[in-house]
């Protein structure tokens, strides 16, 4: 790891002047500092949101969940506000990692990190979620761009998420076994904007899958979504299976995913 130096603002205020020059923001740390340990990342400073109350907690209201940037995984998935609006979303969170993880990281740092196999982008993708920063509101559907990449500007700070209820929904992965992290995962959910399925896992980022949606918007089945054929361009290819393998993964976990979802 390289030298670096340390901040540990105690509001929002404080982080926000505390980043300059090569600093970063420090969430839970569970990706940040072990790519520093393994010298993939660096900084200059690192800026701890942990003493930030007013980026915590988990709030509801008319239009749906608020949940603070600090909020840990395991704080999610045992929140009863969550597990009664969105149970979905609890199921994803509950299943991230092992318990340090889940206790120690955190929303706002997982989807800044925007690791291609992370959970948490599927869900906001696949609920519609928005994203508040210190600056602006962001959809889901343009915040996540690329492997790692997301629309955050530098300095730029994420304070919450905001998820609004869909009648139906569900997360499922096919997880590597020793990091739980998606090989191939599906949020899928139905409500009033509609059918939407986003995937984490198989390509660089998390995206939409429109020949998925489609059929789905036909018939809401585990059957329509096993009718279609997706294409393996751009799937991600490795060790641990083909671009080919993927792409017919995709198509079992959503079919999965909307049977878990009617069941409910």
């Amino acid at each position: 790891m390289y030298a670096f130096d340390y901040a540990r603002p105690a509001d929002r205020a404080g982080a926000l002047a505390a980043i300059t020059g090569d600093a970063r923001f420090l969430a839970g740390g569970q990706s940040l500092v072990q790519m520093m340990k393994l010298r993939i990342a660096s900084a200059e400073k690192l800026v701890d949101l942990g003493a930030v109350a007013d980026l915590k907690g988990i709030r509801t209201d008319a239009t749906g969940v608020t949940i603070g940037a600090m909020a840990s995984h395991a704080e999610v998935a045992a929140s009863d506000d969550v597990q009664r609006a969105i149970p979905a979303l609890a199921e994803l969170a509950g299943g991230i990692g092992d318990p340090m993880v889940r206790n120690r990281g955190t929303i706002g740092g997982s989807i800044a990190n925007a690791d291609p196999a992370a959970c948490y982008p599927a869900g906001l993708v696949g609920l519609g979620a928005t994203v508040h920063t210190s600056r602006r509101q962001i959809p889901a559907d343009a915040f996540f761009t690329g492997v790692f990449s997301t629309a955050l500007e530098a300095g730029e700070l994420v304070t919450a998420v905001h998820f609004t209820p869909a009648e139906k929904a569900a997360y499922v992965k096919y997880k590597q076994p020793a990091s739980r992290f998606a090989l191939v995962g599906v949020f899928v959910s139905r409500g009033a904007g509609g059918v939407r399925v986003a995937v984490t896992g198989a390509r660089g980022s998390v995206f939409r899958c429109a020949e998925l949606e489609a059929a789905l918007r036909q018939t809401y089945t585990a059957d329509a979504a096993r009718s279609v054929k997706l294409p393996s361009a751009g799937m991600n290819a490795d060790l641990h299976g083909s671009a080919e393998y993927r792409a017919a993964m995709v198509v079992e976990m959503v079919a999965r995913a909307v049977a878990a979802s009617l069941a409910r």
